[in-house]
């Protein structure tokens, strides 16, 4: 049998076209796609902790689109049952992932049963199965580890971390005209500094609306290392971190659209995100550079918000630093 040679260069191309072949035909490698409209919204169950009187499940979701929101009102198309169907979950879908968004208190009778969230749209109905399994409980670490927090930190200092506290300021019910504005005040704090800013910034420890230096003494002082030795510490060790987005730690506060029309709620200044964008510079906690403003000194967050529609509208203030969340809602009634 006569031998066929190939020359290198050629040979070299040829074996490059073979593998890319062989990579093509291989079931595991898949082509994947992202979609901007068109696709569907994933109810998820996220997990629960016990409460004094029970448990909490936790629930988001996961919206495929970048750009499509939704908006499902109570009803077939969005409950939760048994008890249901309205148990406080959103009617208004943002983009990508929005994890432990909302909970649901259950009683300890609900061992051994199920919590349904049924979710449709597009034509397309995906149900979320929550239950009170052993696997399925979580603490505040598994919270950050989820949401990347910490920059996707593993430490077990984050089990012990206790989120913001969150104050709105004024009623829970107000009324407003289409296009009138109305002032929205919230006041947030971080009670134990975990995890504490990148840059070493001070942040409000309570939503009192008091200072830094006036709410809380400040931690005792601890040897900084010289920025030599810290260099060369990062370098040796690292601390193990989740493969998921990763966020900045730091105490930040956004107000959401959580029940009525996004599209007709206009916040200023603009809100940053709190679904997981990911795309650089996207104001979000999620979008390279990572970088979290400075919260005010006192804690006191203010914001504008106008609607060009009538309806009823439920505002939701998320105080978050960085690993968990604390919510808070205003209804607003709008009217012509």
């Amino acid at each position: 049998m006569r031998s066929v040679v190939v020359p290198r260069g050629s040979a070299r191309l040829l074996l490059a076209a073979l593998a890319t072949a062989a990579w093509l035909t291989t079931p595991a490698a898949q082509i994947r796609f992202t979609y901007s409209t068109g696709q569907t919204v994933s109810p998820a169950y996220e997990g629960w902790t016990p409460t004094p009187n029970g448990f909490a499940m936790y629930f988001g979701y996961m919206n495929t689109n970048w750009l499509e929101e939704f908006d499902v009102p109570i009803g077939p198309d969005n409950a939760i049952e048994p008890g249901g169907p309205d148990q406080g979950q959103p009617t208004h879908f943002y983009p990508r992932r929005s994890p432990f968004l909302f909970t649901v208190n259950v009683p300890r009778e609900m061992a051994g049963k199920e919590l349904i969230w049924t979710l449709t749209t597009h034509g397309r109905t995906e149900k979320a199965y929550a239950s009170l399994k052993t696997d399925y409980q979580i603490d505040n670490q598994v919270i950050s580890t989820e949401v990347g927090g910490d920059f996707g930190s593993l430490r077990d200092e984050l089990r012990t971390n206790r989120p913001p506290e969150l104050r709105v300021e004024g009623a829970k019910k107000r009324s407003a005209k289409v296009g009138d504005a109305i002032t929205l005040v919230a006041f947030a704090g971080d009670p134990d500094n975990l995890p504490a800013r990148r840059d070493g910034k001070s942040q409000p420890r309570d939503a009192s609306g008091r200072t830094l230096d006036e709410s809380m003494p400040p931690p005792s002082p601890r040897a900084t290392p010289s920025p030599a030795a810290a260099n060369l510490a990062n370098i040796i060790y690292r601390p193990p971190s989740s493969i998921v987005p990763s966020s900045g730690p730091g105490l930040r506060l956004s107000w959401i659209v959580y029940r009525g029309s996004a599209a007709a709620v206009t916040f200023t200044p603009d809100q940053m995100k709190t679904w997981t964008d990911t795309r650089a510079y996207a104001n979000s906690p999620w979008s390279p550079p990572y970088t979290i403003p400075i919260p005010p000194p006192d804690g006191r967050w203010t914001a504008q918000v106008t609607f060009a529609e009538p309806g009823d509208y439920v505002l939701r203030a998320v105080a978050s630093d960085g690993s968990v969340f604390t919510y808070d809602n205003v209804t607003v009634s709008v009217r012509r």
